[in-house]
């Protein structure tokens, strides 16, 4: 077994179908944009394009989050991945800090803060260095409740699998006693492409760990399962853990029979890696859950991304494809034809102006329509949490033993608030995309077919040849994840009861304490549907301003690329006369390379089996 580093995570593989495509398309557009940029000036934009595309496709990563409760062996397994103990492991559990491992060239950690300016790095040659550093910041026992306030940390290491472009997501959080940290790690889940959930068959599969289950698979599209710890058990005991686990998952959730689910031994896979045994590492069970994330879903993604970057980038030459014909063509026809060809395409153009014109008057009307729809969830969210935080304060006044109502109950609030809010500004969020999503996809539909009437008519008025987009894009609102910057206000007053609540009756004093901190509730509960109102409000108002300019920009880019060249042309025909029409053979020779070139492009937009021939690039 080949290793690029000192252990045993990633073996050598010379039939790579997904790279080998991903290089020759970086080729392909390298050799496009130079020449377009050659070409003419004026195609800045188009080469700009390609360039952001070619760098997407550099950059693109496969974004794996680990999920499962307390001791299941997450933290071995993600250390096992990286080839050695990087990551703390404790007795008791971790605080809920996202951990994202990147790759990078040495061991090192960026700590960043909910206040957004302040960050703490630190680089360190021994893994269990780093793992003590790292152990300040996501173990419990030194940020207690984080009040550190920390919001993420980045971890850079030069692990085989992490240059296969993985980004591991650590959530120890997730399934902890902190309720309110399951619900926030549960609320990223959406932005990953894939999570594997840890288990092991001592104790069996938990109530807890269902009911999380049942939850998680709604969030993330591939969900793939862990048995850990096997090599504790027999063949006959794997197999029996084996078989209850999926017929757990079947029955009680639905999962089909034929569940990705890996047997293996964390502990081994880490010892083996430490010790450079290849044989071991195939015994962990490693190996295979190795291959199978890299060969099965870091290259099945970088297919798709290779697919549909190529379709963009066509839509891009056949933009580029289209003017170079129109302006060969300008050149070409006889001037009075030319004058009347511009003149019916200008008047089309007045006519997809106002067309223009009425979609923004209907997108702004449906924009203050999703602004009430706000308005309207955060005043069902402002009756619902106060609603939550009466009940919790109900049930803590009902169980206090002792004369003390003040602190029981406080500690209670403050336990609940962001537990609530971190579930119910999920749900928010997710109410709100999916409407926003509703609303924008017509005009999205009505914008994509003024664009395409502009080419089309341009095509059919002076006859060359039109490359209809396979790509216009399906418009996303990009948003920070709101576990980033939420702080959720929970300070319930700790002033501790007047003087007077101590000489009353028991029944008076809870009574007092009651309506006391039913005040605290109602404020509590404005002021963080307030903060939530707001920060929903920032993403809607950058969404439609977005979209907006997007949509504008599209069909000026389309104008230009037509019309410009169009009138480009013309103008050089009264200008030069002669000397122009003899620019023809250079620009058909350009034209003809592009549309061999976009021919290429189109091939691997539709699969692995157009694939561009290895030579071309």
């Amino acid at each position: 077994m080949e290793r690029a580093m000192a252990h045993p995570t990633i073996t050598a593989d010379n039939d790579l179908s997904a790279s080998t495509n991903s290089s020759q398309l970086l080729a392909l557009l390298d050799q496009a944009t130079g020449f377009i940029q050659g070409l003419d000036p004026e195609l800045a934009t188009a080469a700009r394009k390609l360039r952001d595309l070619s760098l997407r496709l550099r950059e693109e990563r496969f974004h794996l989050a680990v999920l499962g409760q307390f001791k299941r062996g997450k933290s071995t397994l993600l250390n096992a991945l990286l080839g050695e103990p990087l990551l703390p492991s404790a007795v008791v559990p971790l605080t809920s800090i996202p951990t994202f491992i990147y790759a990078g060239p040495r061991r090192e950690a960026k700590v960043l803060f909910q206040d957004g300016e302040r960050q703490e790095t630190h680089s360190c040659e021994r893994a269990e260095e780093m793992s003590a550093f790292l152990a300040r910041f996501v173990a419990e026992e030194h940020n207690s409740k984080n009040r550190l306030g920390v919001s993420q940390v980045d971890v850079f290491h030069p692990a085989p699998i992490l240059q296969r472009g993985v980004v591991l997501i650590d959530t120890p959080g997730i399934g902890s006693t902190f309720r309110h940290n399951t619900e926030a790690a549960l609320n990223f889940l959406p932005q990953c492409d894939a999570a594997l959930f840890v288990v092991s068959a001592d104790p069996p599969v938990t109530e807890v760990e269902i009911d999380f289950l049942r939850q998680v698979r709604n969030k993330v599209t591939r969900l793939f399962f862990v048995l850990n710890k096997v090599d504790y058990l027999s063949i006959e005991e794997k197999e029996q853990a084996a078989g209850f686990f999926k017929m757990v998952l079947r029955e009680q959730l639905g999962f089909p029979e034929d569940i990705e689910l890996f047997c293996l031994s964390a502990r081994q896979g880490l010892e083996a890696a430490s010790r450079q045994d290849a044989a071991l590492w195939g015994q962990s069970g490693l190996g295979e859950l190795n291959e199978f994330l890299v060969h099965f879903l870091v290259d099945g993604k970088a297919s798709a991304l290779s697919e549909a970057v190529a379709r963009k980038a066509a839509d891009v030459l056949g933009e580029v494809a289209m003017r170079l014909d129109l302006g060969l063509r300008a050149l070409e026809m006889p001037l009075a034809d030319l004058a009347e060809r511009k003149l019916i395409f200008e008047e089309k153009l007045v006519e997809i102006r106002q067309q223009q014109q009425m979609a923004g008057d209907l997108l702004a009307g449906d924009k203050k329509r999703i602004y009430q729809f706000l308005e309207d969830q955060v005043a069902a969210l402002q009756r619902r949490a106060v609603a939550d935080l009466e009940q919790v304060l109900d049930d803590a006044l009902a169980n206090v033993k002792g004369g003390d109502y003040h602190s029981p109950t406080r500690e209670a609030l403050d336990n609940e608030v962001p537990k609530f809010f971190a579930l119910e500004m999920g749900r928010l969020i997710a109410e709100v995309d999916q409407r926003l999503s509703q609303v924008l996809r017509p005009h999205q539909e009505r914008a994509n077919q003024l664009i395409a009437s502009v080419r089309q008519t341009a095509a059919q008025i002076f006859e060359v040849p039109f490359h209809a987009p396979e790509s216009e894009g399906v418009f996303q609102a990009k948003r920070t994840p709101y576990w980033v910057t939420a702080k959720w206000l929970a300070a319930i007053s700790p002033t501790p009861p007047i003087h007077l609540d101590r000489l009353l009756p028991a029944g008076l004093r809870q009574v007092r304490v009651r309506k006391r901190l039913q005040g605290q509730i109602q404020d509590i509960a404005r002021r963080n549907v307030g903060n939530a109102r707001w920060a929903t409000q920032q993403n809607l108002d950058r969404a439609f301003l977005r979209f907006g300019s997007t949509l504008r920009g599209r069909l000026e880019e389309t104008v230009a690329a037509t019309y410009g060249a169009i009138e480009a042309a013309s103008r050089r025909r009264q200008e030069e006369g002669e000397k122009a029409s003899q620019e023809g053979p250079r620009l058909r020779a350009a034209a003809n390379e592009l549309h061999a070139t976009l021919l290429a492009l189109e091939r691997i937009g539709r699969g692995p089996e157009n694939a561009i021939p290895r030579e071309v690039g």
